[in-house]
């Protein structure tokens, strides 16, 4: 008669014992496991575990390997297979109780958390530990730490606490988007972060609260001071526009907007606005935008009569007095000097100018006639310092905002023709045609006399042929324009040593020295002309010392 075994107990076959379990560990999306005993208890005799009596009978299945022989655990209470505490895709759950990740929305208490990125919690964090899993935490705790583990720990605790020196100082801009403020409150903030210079932060707090109350006059008011600080002057005109739209009789965008109009020199629009300021302007204010008018009238009237001086003079004058912010002005200080011929001063005064306005929004504020004359006197300086393509470039937008004026028609003509000059020389200077090269030179002299750069390159021609005396009077005369113009100095040393003018090509080496340090073609030129210098003053010493 077959014998009957209860499900869920311990199967004995052929000495080995083997053991299957009601409960079992599952994850939250994979099927129960079964996980078989790897921690055997030692023998307690050879007596068959009991049965539970009124079950049927469990399936035995046949193995062709015969397993070590062990006798059974009580089945009372069967210890479970220890799984460790890393494993994420297995989870303890007790028979009909789930809980899943918190995540999905169920574990709210346990994934919240004081911090904006915490990770993801899992179901066994939140679960208690076995007390295997505890003593194997107790005895992974007492372990020493090696050095490699001490120093990422150290790296970790330093890059947590840069962390948390950059999260704190978020300053008033994070501060205010983080909770829901007014639009007056962000303009206090605004104008506090005014004062203390953090004007981008400033213009960020103004342009919220102008989203909040878009018709507003003196939040637009506010904005332009924060952009006339950041250089942006043209915005800062359009935004005060805006608050006078607004509010007509806001007194104070009046008088903001005549201060912008006064640094960008408009004086007569300066004027009107300060008069619809009220008292928010006073006679001082009135008086300095007269001045500047003045000041720039006279410019016009020595310009038409060609006394350069007293246009540099007035022009001068004016930025002085306020209009530091206007291209007219500086155009007239750079023609003036180009007609001066101090050319590297012209250079100069451009590039420390303002920012370059934007094309459409200067001829908007500017007129047509105004923006082309700056972009005219841009392209001859452009020109007088070598940069040709650019200088041709500027030529041609200023011919395009203003195509009637002869004047400008005539500078956009030169200008091609000295940059095509230039190009046809150098293509025969690199082919080695030294006299076809030199005469195309030529003929961008005869359009603009005065170009360092082709007197220079004709130099280094007219040296390739032996004409030193030649090629040093076009080094003077580019010197003359520039005095800077490294590469005119360098060459008319270099025709001077030629020559055995061992005193000129030593000052010019010394100042070469000085203006490009560290250029060891430059030294070694000047050790070689002291020794041949001090060698002719031996000579001569000796010729004299002779009866």
């Amino acid at each position: 008669m077959e014998e009957r075994r209860p499900p869920g107990c311990t199967v004995l076959f052929r000495g080995g014992i083997f053991r299957r379990w009601n409960r079992h560990r599952r994850t939250a999306s994979t099927p129960p496991t079964i996980v078989p005993d790897t921690n055997p208890q030692p023998p307690r005799g050879s007596t068959r575990p009991k049965r539970t009596a009124g079950l049927p009978p469990a399936p035995v299945a046949k193995s062709t390997s015969v397993p070590a022989k062990r006798p059974a655990d009580p089945v009372d209470n069967p210890p479970p297979a220890p799984v460790p505490h890393s494993n994420a895709a297995l989870v303890r759950a007790t028979s009909g109780n789930v809980m899943i990740y918190g995540n999905l929305g169920n574990l709210s208490g346990y994934c919240r958390s004081s911090t904006p990125h915490a990770p993801n919690r899992n179901v066994l964090d939140v679960l208690p530990k076995t007390a295997k899993e505890l003593r194997m935490d107790s005895a992974t705790k007492k372990q020493p730490k090696s050095n490699g583990s001490m120093a990422n720990e150290d790296a970790k605790k330093k890059s947590n606490t840069l962390e948390e020196a950059a999260e704190e100082p978020r300053g008033e801009l994070c501060r205010a988007l983080s909770r829901r403020l007014g639009p007056e409150e962000l303009k206090a903030m605004g104008s506090e972060e005014c004062r203390k210079g953090r004007l981008a932060e400033a213009l960020a707090l103004y342009e919220r609260a102008i989203v909040m109350d878009p018709n507003k006059a003196s939040y637009r008011c506010s904005k332009a001071v924060a952009l006339a600080g950041l250089g942006r002057l043209l915005d800062a005109v359009a935004e005060c526009r805006e608050a006078i739209r607004i509010n007509p009789s806001y007194y104070k965008a009046h008088h903001r907007l005549g201060t912008l109009y006064l640094r960008l020199g408009e004086a007569d629009r300066a004027i009107h606005h300060y008069k619809q300021s009220r008292r928010e302007a006073g006679a001082e204010d009135i008086s300095q935008a007269q001045a500047i008018k003045t000041d720039i009238a006279m410019c016009y009237e020595a310009r038409k009569m060609k006394d350069w001086i007293a246009v540099l003079k007035e022009s001068q004058s004016a930025a002085f007095k306020g209009a530091d912010y206007s291209p007219q002005v500086f155009a007239l200080q750079a023609e003036a000097l180009l007609k001066l011929q101090r050319h590297d001063e012209a250079d100069t005064v451009l590039n420390s100018a303002p920012p370059k306005f934007d094309l459409e929004a200067s001829t908007q504020l500017f007129g047509t006639t105004r923006t082309a004359y700056v972009r005219i006197i841009r392209a001859q300086v452009d020109m007088a310092s070598g940069r040709f393509e650019e200088a041709v470039a500027a030529a041609q937008r200023a011919a395009d905002l203003d195509p009637g004026n002869r004047e400008i028609y005539t500078v956009v003509r030169r200008t091609k023709a000295v940059a095509s000059a230039r190009s046809k020389g150098n293509d025969l200077f690199k082919a080695c045609k030294f006299v076809e090269a030199c005469k195309a030179y030529e003929e961008g002299l005869n359009q603009e006399s005065h170009n360092a750069v082709l007197l220079c390159n004709q130099a280094a021609c007219r040296s390739k042929l032996g004409q030193y005396e030649k090629a040093i009077e076009d080094c003077n005369g580019a010197l003359a324009m520039r005095p800077s113009y490294s590469k005119a100095r360098l060459r008319r040393a270099d025709c001077n040593a030629k020559l055995e003018r061992w005193e000129a090509s030593i000052r010019d080496y010394q100042v070469l020295v000085r203006e490009i340090p560290g250029n060891e073609e430059v030294s070694k030129a000047l050790a070689e002309a002291e020794a041949q210098l001090k060698k002719k003053q031996n000579e001569e010493a000796k010729d004299t010392s002779r009866p």
